[in-house]
């Protein structure tokens, strides 16, 4: 079973990255910002979800669709999910 903490979704963007072939200064110009930024991105666990939707535009992949199908394969917790989120308390 997957957990929550298994999912590092800058990591898989630079996957999708790489497995196409497109290059970072190209997805910098599309977001309007520098590479720079866009290595952040793939260093970060979570993004918002802004960034993600034009990520998925910009790539033509549809990050949501897979993180939903992660979500009803792995079954989550509340619990899991409580503790492990960038909002959860400390």
């Amino acid at each position: 079973m997957k957990k929550i903490t298994d999912i590092h979704i800058g990591r898989h963007i630079h996957e999708v990255v790489a497995q196409k072939g497109i290059k970072v200064p190209w997805i910098a110009q599309q977001l309007g910002c520098h590479r720079n930024n866009v290595y952040l991105i793939f260093s970060r666990q979570w993004i918002d979800t802004v960034t993600l939707m034009k990520l998925s535009i910009i790539l033509q992949y549809d990050f949501f669709a897979e993180l939903s199908e992660w979500y009803r394969d792995a079954g989550f917790t509340l619990m899991e999910l409580s503790s492990t989120t960038p909002y959860s308390k400390k």
